[in-house]
């Protein structure tokens, strides 16, 4: 059973909104986030199968563990379209769900995925520093790629810490490292200069996208840049939730050989006609980040600082 009575989503932004959205991160997330939510699962290579089940519960079990499983309520914040709890649920990690976010667009179609999967989640639009639900609410919360887009980071631990029940926890994944964020902004960046501009040579004719959706791209681009507030020290966020009241809080960082291929390849899909990106390239890019993914958990994190890592983790509890 799904539920939601917040309203429809503005779905596109125009270039006086972003202009505006540039002095207001909050506006700009609405603005980025609606924009984005009817193409957010092909852009990120989002599904609803075992790939991305197995991908989610492995990363809720290497920061959080297996006890406790399977937590009878969670909320996701900043859910987005739904990607880490609704694949949870279908892991066996959570029986019932609530998904929020600022963006009505992205709870919508969070909703919808979860109905389109017979789970049981309601939604609200939400500020994740005033969750809309009571003290005591949630055995559990978790998010993905939401914490740098939160004004007040500790604001928001403090309010996830108000809405769990005593003992109950959280785990956050998907956060960027400082880092990490240098290097895969810049990797990006020169992807999209190279193939944004080999593509307007003649023998390529075919492999370019028109240049009105590029331009639509790069106004999502920018306000992109404004959402994305903030990149984390594995050892300054681990402070940050134990300044908010959290205990038993730890981090734990991931990719390093995966994002160096990861953000050229997804920025490379990102400018070129989706219907170039052909199962045989799927399928390439799927296996090589599998390929690196394992190289970072059984050898170079080993070996490398955990601030070297692209994505930071990090999981804690309420007190009982």
């Amino acid at each position: 059973m799904t539920q939601v009575n917040d309203p429809a989503p503005n779905p596109h932004a125009t270039a006086e909104e972003v202009k505006a959205a540039f002095d207001d991160p909050k506006l700009a997330n609405v603005l980025y986030h609606d924009w984005e939510a009817g193409t957010y699962d092909e852009k990120w290579s989002i599904s609803y199968d075992e790939r991305c089940i197995t991908y989610a519960t492995d990363v809720f079990n290497a920061v959080a563990g297996e006890d406790g499983q399977p937590y009878p309520t969670a909320m996701e914040l900043g859910s987005g379209t739904g990607f880490f709890l609704l694949n949870l649920m279908q892991g066996g990690v959570i029986k019932k769900g609530s998904v929020t976010d600022l963006s009505p667009g992205m709870v919508q179609v969070a909703l919808r995925n979860a109905e389109n999967l017979g789970l049981d989640v309601d939604g609200r639009v939400a500020d994740a520093e005033r969750i809309p639900y009571e003290d005591n609410s949630f055995d559990l919360v978790v998010g993905h790629a939401v914490l740098h887009h939160i004004p007040d980071v500790r604001a928001a631990f403090a309010e996830v810490l108000r809405v769990l029940k005593p003992g109950g926890r959280f785990v956050f994944a998907g956060e960027p490292t400082k880092v990490g964020d240098f290097y895969a902004r810049k990797l990006g960046q020169i992807t999209w200069y190279l193939t944004t501009n080999l593509t307007k040579i003649p023998v390529l004719n075919g492999w370019r996208r028109p240049q009105e959706e590029l331009d639509e791209s790069s106004r999502a681009a920018a306000l992109e840049a404004v959402v994305d507030i903030h990149t984390f020290d594995p050892s300054d966020l681990e402070s940050m939730a134990r300044g908010a009241g959290a205990q038993d809080v730890r981090a734990v960082t991931e990719e390093f050989a995966a994002a160096l291929a990861g953000w050229p390849i997804r920025t490379f899909e990102a400018a070129v006609p989706q219907e170039k990106l052909t199962l045989r390239w799927r399928l390439f890019a799927y296996r090589l980040w599998l390929r690196l993914s394992a190289l970072d958990k059984k050898l170079l994190a080993k070996v490398l600082p955990r601030e070297l890592f692209y994505n930071v983790m990090i999981t804690g509890t309420k007190r009982p």
